[in-house]
């Protein structure tokens, strides 16, 4: 439609007057000249106002991106990102917001790089191009340097990054074949050999949907019970209680640390060797005294285990005993309390419960 658009930033009050075909206008003919050729066909009435929201520059898009990103890791709802977006004006800074997505959730959690990776694919096309993103992508290969400061596993995160983007058909099928032979420094070398190894693995499976695993509740309790005990076994093999702990802290299920400290103690009720007792007690202290394991879940897992004993027994007959000198000794180190100490069950503590004889029945 022709005539003459007054645009008004976003925001900003400007005082405007009502311009009519063939009256001085506000601004120089040479200006109208260029900006409006078509201005001699306008007729009178022909003006129309039009709010426009200025571009975000660099300095401002982290300000105000990072809080919507941030806010999306806890909401987990893509639309409502979406409609935060319509009142930014990103224009050439658009794969800024890929890169401060990635860069964010690198220093977050699993589950919050698995809303990345869904943000990416639902903003694809819809506030974003492919193109858009493979430049995102270029740029955090070429940043890896400084993310390895904060994010020490950046160069595989990265690289999981890429075959997740790639799967999701998000990023051109042949982003990995480009940068062959193309990529100097040694850290996004190691990124697209990742990517690289992981769409080979899956080639037969159109998504990555596991890259990341399953967020915290989301597991299957199974899925979780497997975690713990796999957790254990690496850690009576390698006794690395920091990787035991991170490995807890990325399952991402604090409410469900009582199935740890039960799956602990019945491995200790089943071994007989004094050796991995002395472990999985050492385990149990470094979690409490850092905080990982709180007091109810601490308490909730050995009354799992008291619960159990009447099946314990009868593949473990000296479970009792076992028992009460694995608890003497973590009430030694300050992992259990003493009221939870004083209800370790015991076969002496057992009693037999007989009704009363009627009088005419005695002798």
């Amino acid at each position: 439609m022709k005539g003459l658009y007054i645009m008004q930033p976003h925001g900003v009050e400007l005082e405007c007057r009502v311009v009519w075909f063939g009256l001085p206008l506000p601004w120089p003919n040479d200006l109208i000249t260029v900006l409006m050729p078509g201005l001699p066909f306008l007729t009178k009435g022909d003006c129309f106002y039009e709010t426009v929201v200025p571009e975000l520059d660099g300095e401002t898009l982290e300000k105000s991106v990072a809080p919507i990103v941030k806010e999306y890791f806890e909401h987990g709802d893509t639309n409502e990102v979406l409609l935060q977006l319509q009142d930014l004006n990103l224009g050439k800074h658009e794969p800024e917001l890929s890169v401060l997505a990635v860069s964010l959730s690198l220093e977050g959690r699993a589950s919050h790089r698995e809303l990345t990776s869904r943000l990416l694919s639902d903003l694809c096309h819809r506030a974003l191009s492919k193109r858009q993103l493979a430049t995102a992508f270029d740029k955090l290969l070429g940043n890896l340097g400084e993310l390895l400061l904060d994010t020490p596993d950046a160069s595989q995160m990265l690289g999981q990054f890429v075959a997740r983007a790639v799967a999701d058909d998000i990023l051109p099928a042949d982003f990995l074949e480009s940068h062959k032979g193309r990529v100097a420094c040694v850290h996004a070398r190691a990124a697209l050999d990742r990517a690289s190894v992981l769409l080979g693995i899956k080639r037969s499976i159109l998504k990555l949907d596991n890259v990341w695993g399953v967020g915290g509740g989301q597991r299957p309790v199974k899925h979780l019970i497997k975690e713990m005990n796999l957790l254990l076994r690496e850690y009576l093999a390698s006794e690395d209680v920091a990787e035991a702990e991170h490995c807890l802290k990325d399952l991402e299920v604090p409410h469900f640390h009582h199935e740890l400290v039960y799956e602990a103690v019945v491995m200790v009720l089943e071994s007989s060797k004094e050796t991995m007792r002395q472990m999985i007690v050492k385990l149990l202290k470094a979690f409490w005294d850092s905080g990982v394991l709180t007091i109810d879940q601490m308490n909730r897992g050995f009354e799992r285990v008291f619960a159990s004993m009447d099946d314990l027994i009868l593949d473990v007959p000296l479970a009792h005993s076992i028992l009460e000198h694995f608890m003497d000794n973590c009430l030694k180190e300050g992992v259990i309390s003493k009221q939870l100490h004083s209800q370790c069950p015991s076969r002496g503590r057992k009693r037999m419960h007989f009704a009363p004889q009627c009088p005419q029945f005695s002798a």
